[in-house]
């Protein structure tokens, strides 16, 4: 395959050295063709680096990580040459972009690589015996993830990293309810927290998936971007005790959400009916000690300045309550202006309620006081 100047660019991510369709580059939509490339997942790809090499650090077993659809391989070609990693495979059904991923890996002088032109179930299955499985497990698909689990958690060796991303946020998000109880097996709301339930029916389903393989499946970090959500779980064989599947209950008259095992009918504070999002992982997602990691790496890469403060709130909010309210949320119920953020985490903090920012969104905020609380404390800053 020849590599034209007319088609191709090489380009520096992090540390490595990309080659990638010069199109991808200039063009809003980037084409699929010869392969697919989107540099605006760079973000992304840095939390990935951070996260890995967070993982890597502590762990005691072989280094290998298996990237199901690397594409270009991006990722892939990153890790093997920004991190401690003592063998990579990477595989795409696409043999123009392996082809590229080749020419990458001699630019960066990568020899610790192979490349492999699979459907992905059939690539992961190769690794889902003991002793051939990754200790890191990469899949990024477009659109759901969800038919990729079970391979996936085959791959995963014991203490291992599963990584998904899913890009299917209109189905996630409550605009196709029928898909998203085909594909995860919960139903959303379409409530200012859409994003959070989004991750929650992502690592519901991944838990059910795991439950049925005798797994258990451990969140250690998550992202939401307006493109794509991704989560990060250590995989560990054990079956899995713990009672973190439930529902969110959502009142839309008066903005009351809890979280249940069970579901229920009247919302508690005003009597009206609730809106139920779930099946869904009701447990933590974050892991405190993996996120303060992830903190203490970010010094060691070239990475978005984004990555520190997204993921210093991931550390504020990690032992905080389930859902997040938003200023304007409470503002409009109030008919009145937001207060400052910083304003509304201090004052429930001083009348001895949780409170946190949040990741999910530059306006929102974590806490265990209930809706009525909250405007009590909003009336008081006014």
């Amino acid at each position: 395959m020849e590599f034209s100047d007319e088609v191709f660019q090489e380009i520096v991510e992090g540390d490595t050295k990309l080659l990638v369709p010069k199109k991808s580059i200039t063009e809003k939509v980037p084409p699929k063709k010869p392969a697919f490339f989107n540099p605006k997942a760079k973000l992304n790809r840095d939390f990935s680096i951070i996260a890995y090499a967070s993982f890597l650090k502590k762990f005691q077993g072989p280094k290998i990580f298996l990237e199901g659809l690397s594409g270009i391989g991006a990722r892939g070609l990153r890790v093997a040459n920004e991190l401690e990693i003592e063998s990579l495979i990477i595989n795409d059904l696409n043999p123009s972009a392996l082809k590229m991923a080749e020419h990458s890996a001699n630019l960066n002088d990568v020899k610790n690589i192979e490349f492999s032109e699979k459907e992905v179930c059939r690539f992961l299955s190769k690794y889902s015996k003991k002793g051939k499985r990754g200790s890191i497990v990469d899949i990024d698909p477009f659109g759901s993830p969800a038919a990729f689990f079970d391979c996936g958690l085959r791959a995963t060796m014991h203490g291992g990293i599963l990584s998904t991303a899913a890009t299917d946020l209109q189905v996630l998000n409550g605009l196709f309810q029928g898909a998203c109880k085909r594909k995860y097996g919960g139903i959303p709301v379409r409530t200012e927290y859409g994003n959070e339930i989004a991750i929650r029916l992502v690592l519901g389903c991944l838990r059910v998936v795991a439950a049925r393989l005798g797994v258990e499946i451990i969140p250690m970090f998550v992202e939401s971007e307006m493109h794509y959500y991704r989560t990060y779980v250590k995989v560990l064989n054990r079956p899995d005790q713990q009672e973190n599947i439930g529902y969110i209950l959502h009142c839309k008259n008066c903005g009351n959400r809890k979280v249940s095992v069970e579901q229920e009918q009247e919302c508690e504070l005003c009597k009206s009916k609730i809106s139920i999002a779930g099946p869904l992982w009701i447990g933590k997602i974050f892991d405190k000690e993996f996120v303060t990691d992830m903190l203490v790496e970010i010094p060691n890469f070239k990475v978005d300045k984004k990555c520190e403060k997204t993921i210093t709130k991931c550390l504020e909010e990690s032992e905080m309550p389930v859902t997040y309210f938003t200023l304007d949320e409470i503002a409009s119920k109030m008919k009145s202006s937001p207060p400052k953020l910083e304003k509304v985490v201090s004052s429930l903090q001083k009348n001895n309620f949780k409170a946190s920012v949040t990741s999910f969104c530059p306006t929102g905020f974590r806490t265990d006081a209930k809706i009525n609380e909250i405007i009590e404390i909003f009336n008081s800053i006014q």
